[in-house]
């Protein structure tokens, strides 16, 4: 039988069925559970649980101490920042079940979201946004949306590249990478 095209460390498990890309590297003490999809050349950093129906795609970074919960859905190239949390269900308790109820929350392409930062469910953050360490996200994030604090609350934009554009007069242009964007009725998009 030829080896698996991804990697996992021997103190991780995977359970099965799943599916795992190529390149995919699975860090110490993770656990991956059945039913989930991880896609190609994703970095999963110690400690982390990937819950059973959850969707990762190409080229994620997900570091350490992440548990993503079942209904969460990462699209290509999102970066999730060390001991970030995801939850599933908006009223949790310990003696009602509420396996029906849960949330999704999707984060779209190319978003960041930094150390410590809490997603509550059913949101989404939109491609290429950036939620700041330690903010609480309580709702929906704009695409090139920089969020921070709690209630985390948009305090500018940011590039595709990463770095925080100067808005004047509704346009921007990226200082490091020259990307140009416009701000239309509070909507950035490329131009």
């Amino acid at each position: 039988m030829p080896d698996k095209p991804y990697f996992v460390h021997e103190s991780s498990y995977v359970d099965e069925p799943c599916v795992i890309g190529a390149g995919t590297k699975i860090w110490h003490f993770s656990h991956v559970m059945k039913d989930c999809v991880i896609g190609r050349g994703c970095n999963i950093g110690q400690n982390v649980l990937v819950s059973a129906g959850v969707r990762i795609g190409d080229n994620c970074k997900i570091q350490n101490n992440v548990s993503l919960y079942t209904g969460v859905v990462l699209e290509d190239h999102v970066f999730c920042g060390p001991s970030m949390v995801f939850t599933n269900v908006v009223n949790p308790r310990s003696e009602v079940v509420r396996k029906d109820e849960y949330m999704t929350t999707l984060v779209k392409r190319g978003a960041s979201v930094g150390a410590n930062a809490t997603l509550v469910c059913g949101i989404t953050v939109g491609a290429y946004a950036f939620v700041g360490a330690g903010a609480v996200v309580t709702r929906d994030v704009p695409d090139f949306a920089l969020v921070v604090g709690n209630p985390a609350r948009r305090t500018g934009w940011m590039c595709r590249c990463g770095i925080k554009l100067p808005v004047t007069e509704e346009r921007a242009a990226c200082g490091t990478c020259a990307a140009e964007y416009v701000l239309h009725a509070g909507v950035l998009s490329p131009a």
